[in-house]
């Protein structure tokens, strides 16, 4: 039995996959969300996606070879945050700012714990947050998707495009804008509600990750089908999302938004199956993993609902990052050779 233990640093996978090719199941699995992205947002989506991973491949070999560790670039995990951080971002956000959130992410999120399999807290959603508390509205500016107006025109605080008028910030995506107005008694909640549609098809404003629901669900379904990923974390964020919302939605009141708006919209499906899922991150055992994506489902609905920001994605990861190694603590894997026998 213990002839076959392997010690080594996350991922723990128990089949014949490497480091490299659960990356690249990664990659090809956001290849649709990122084919929609560079549809709807063209020459912007193709510069930012550039931009994230040549700065986070940078950053990683530059951090490898000041602690002579070797090239770590090939297992592809560098590339992988890159994407994501490009997807949790605006096409409007200037490259040097998601240049210097890549560089944080990388150098701050990940090789300071040590590299691959050692840090704590998922390094896109580090960067992420780094961009969104240094650089403000620079990172919360939104276009209208070029399949709507081929101007790509900022949208304004009352969500309309127009193509020729001076830059005017907001603080968030379009559809979720419209859920967080309604919130506050500012529109109607039937604005938002009507919007699902459009976010299915990625026909609305925001990150790029956000461009087409359809897209995510299909490069989720992808790594499902490949035991990339398990079941138990995105299911867990999903339900859990659903059942806060359903119970804000019941209440019979007009100022919330569907449980379908809600799973649509935002970043939910990129975290489910894309962000929530890092090996690394994410605790062990199934019952910790359902603990894990409860949480982080329950924290994206109380921030959305009850907060003040529209979106809370990466801090709900973060936070559940930080619990993660209590929730192992708490959940322990069933040792080698099964449990001990209470006499004994």
């Amino acid at each position: 039995m213990l002839s076959k233990i392997k010690v080594s640093p996350a991922p723990h996978v128990s089949k014949a996959h490497s480091t490299q090719s659960i990356m690249l199941d990664v990659l090809i699995g956001l290849s649709p969300a990122l084919i929609a992205a560079i549809v709807y947002f063209r020459l912007a989506a193709v510069t930012m996606i550039i931009t994230c991973v040549a700065s986070c491949m940078a950053t990683e070999y530059a951090c490898s070879m000041v602690r002579k560790k070797g090239n770590s670039l090939c297992d592809l995990s560098a590339v992988v945050t890159g994407v994501i951080i490009a997807m949790s971002l605006s096409p409007l956000t200037p490259v040097w700012a998601a240049a210097i959130g890549c560089v944080f992410a990388i150098a701050i999120g990940k090789m300071v714990f040590g590299g691959l399999g050692s840090n704590t807290f998922n390094p896109a959603m580090v960067g992420r947050v780094f961009i969104a508390v240094s650089f403000g509205t620079l990172a919360a500016t939104w276009a209208v998707p070029a399949t709507i107006d081929s101007a790509n025109p900022q949208i304004n605080v009352e969500n309309t495009a127009t193509a020729n008028q001076e830059l005017t910030p907001i603080t968030q995506a379009t559809p979720l804008a419209w859920s967080k107005q309604a919130i506050k008694g500012e529109s109607k909640v039937t604005v938002a509600n009507s919007l699902i549609k459009s976010n299915l098809l990625g026909q609305t404003g925001g990150c790029l990750g956000e461009t087409s629901a359809i897209a995510l669900i299909i490069g989720g379904i992808y790594l499902l089908i490949k035991r990339t990923i398990s079941f138990y974390i995105p299911a867990a964020v999903l339900l859990s999302a659903f059942a806060v919302a359903s119970i804000f939605w019941l209440t019979g009141s007009d100022k919330y938004a569907s449980p379908i708006f809600h799973l649509t919209s935002g970043g939910m499906l990129l975290c489910a199956f894309f962000i929530a899922t890092d090996p690394v991150t994410a605790p062990l055992t199934k019952k910790g993993m359902c603990i894990f994506g409860i949480g982080i489902g329950v924290l994206i609905m109380l921030i959305r609902l009850l907060g003040e920001y529209p979106e809370g994605i990466m801090y709900a990861v973060l936070l559940m990052n930080a619990l993660t190694p209590l929730i192992d603590r708490f959940v322990k894997l069933t040792p080698a050779g099964g449990k001990v026998n209470a006499g004994q």
